[in-house]
């Protein structure tokens, strides 16, 4: 069960609506999908990107990689943003271009400092995995055919 402290975290609020805007703005560079059948025709590939991938990539990325970081670079800020959550971000981009179009995998850079963010605000993956497990099931319904 999540804390009542949860519910009351307006950024928490803040990054799940901001989903949909990320959505939009990938539009700009992606057509949307010619039908919204992804999670029903193939429900095993649906699975993997919006449950498995993010969970894989959240362990990896935000729970290994950033927290090495953190490590090293304790107190190191650029703004509001850890320097660890925006060099995990970068390397997460970049990971990305091995099967996404240059925009496309630049523009997962914004959704992964959301996710790096909350890993910091809450010590720990599970707001991370929720966030990245809903962008991506987000992202797979509206682009993928």
């Amino acid at each position: 069960m999540m804390s009542p402290l949860l519910w009351r975290d307006t950024r928490l609020w803040l990054a799940v609506l901001v989903a949909p805007l990320f959505w939009a703005l990938l539009t700009l560079v992606m057509p949307l999908a010619g039908s919204a059948a992804v999670p029903f025709s193939d429900p095993l590939f649906y699975f993997q990107v919006a449950l498995l991938y993010p969970v894989l990539e959240e362990l990896l990325f935000r729970g290994v990689l950033q927290g090495y970081l953190s490590e090293r670079l304790a107190g190191r800020a650029a703004g509001p943003l850890s320097l660890a959550n925006l060099l995990t971000s970068v390397v997460f981009s970049l990971v990305h271009l091995i099967y996404r179009s240059g925009t496309t995998a630049l523009l997962v850079f914004l959704p992964s400092l959301v996710f790096g963010y909350f890993r910091e605000r809450y010590a720990g993956l599970r707001i991370p995995i929720a966030l990245h497990c809903y962008y991506n099931a987000g992202f797979y319904f509206l682009f993928v055919s």
